[in-house]
């Protein structure tokens, strides 16, 4: 970085890149969970409540939680990219991009937005009985002293189709918001990158000079998780009800009635601005995390010359 702070944007490979390794993006995905929900535990704290007797057990799960979620998805999200790239498909490929700040396979929007979405869909579902169970817990509606006592009241009196309470919900909501999320961040780093790099230096030997992509990765993972999570929380608001109390809400449509007659339109968008400021904060650390183990990686096989594993 040079004195007055001016970046450009390092140069990387735009197309797919071969020598990315599924269990590498596993295990990115995996750190950088972990690495948001722990950093982020205590504004956790203030969206839930947490009973006295299970307090250390609780965090752990929801950091595990959140680590092996953010794993499944990163890793099918890349392959289901890596596919569509390899395919070189004019409506889904990006074939204009020349540079970025991501070692990421480059796609057009209409794959940004379905490949994000299938891949938080597929991540979800996997992910569901955990989701149910912590829900359950924390919920003041329930006086369950402990998870192993939620998971067997939920088996006996709903079955294992009570452990996929909401699901419906739950991917109307995730669908929409990962693939807004995906579309907008790609967006935002290609035109943040844009900016930096008109704003750039010449070295002495007429190079440009390079920076960090993290603070790229960072405000565009940010700003896009505030507009995607505005955009689709009342899809949140109508998935936590049927969560909670399914007898009384049974399905999508009749939830929505349900609070809005009771309760107005307000009812739809309860929670806005805490799940926005805790999204943005929880989508931006972990993406960055994620872009910058791969790209790192991407250049240490790139340099050493190893031979390329598929993905």
């Amino acid at each position: 970085m040079s004195n007055n702070g001016a970046y450009v944007v390092p140069q990387v490979k735009t197309g797919t890149s071969k020598s990315s390794k599924t269990i590498f993006h596993f295990s990115a995905g995996l750190c950088s969970g972990l690495t948001s929900s722990i950093l982020l535990q205590p504004a956790d704290l203030l969206k839930t409540r947490v009973q006295q007797s299970q307090q250390s057990l609780l965090p752990t799960l929801k950091a595990l939680r959140t680590g092996v979620g953010s794993a499944l998805y990163f890793t099918s999200l890349n392959s289901l990219r890596q596919a569509v790239a390899q395919a070189n498909t004019p409506l889904l490929a990006n074939q204009t991009v020349t540079q970025s700040s991501s070692a990421l396979p480059k796609l057009s929007n209409t794959a940004n937005l379905a490949t994000g979405a299938v891949a938080r869909v597929a991540a979800g579902f996997v992910m569901m009985p955990v989701t149910v169970i912590k829900v359950r817990y924390e919920s003041d509606f329930y006086a369950y002293r402990s998870l192993l006592g939620a998971s067997r009241d939920i088996l006996r009196t709903e079955g294992f189709r009570g452990l996929f309470a909401g699901f419906g919900a739950t991917a109307a909501r995730d669908a929409p918001y990962a693939g807004l999320y995906v579309l907008i961040y790609e967006q935002l780093k290609r035109r943040l990158g844009s900016m930096a790099a008109k704003g750039s230096n010449i070295n002495s030997d007429g190079t440009p000079q390079a920076i960090s992509s993290s603070g790229i990765h960072f405000t565009s993972g940010a700003l896009a998780a505030g507009m995607a999570t505005a955009i689709t929380n009342p899809f949140d608001a109508v998935k936590t009800r049927l969560q909670l109390m399914p007898a009384k809400y049974g399905n999508m449509l009749r939830a929505v009635r349900f609070m809005v007659n009771e309760e107005g339109i307000r009812s739809l968008f309860g929670g806005l601005g805490l799940r926005m400021t805790r999204k943005a904060l929880s989508s931006a650390l972990a993406w960055t995390v994620y872009e910058e183990l791969i790209l790192r990686a991407e250049k240490r096989w790139e340099t050493n010359h190893q031979i390329p594993l598929s993905t």
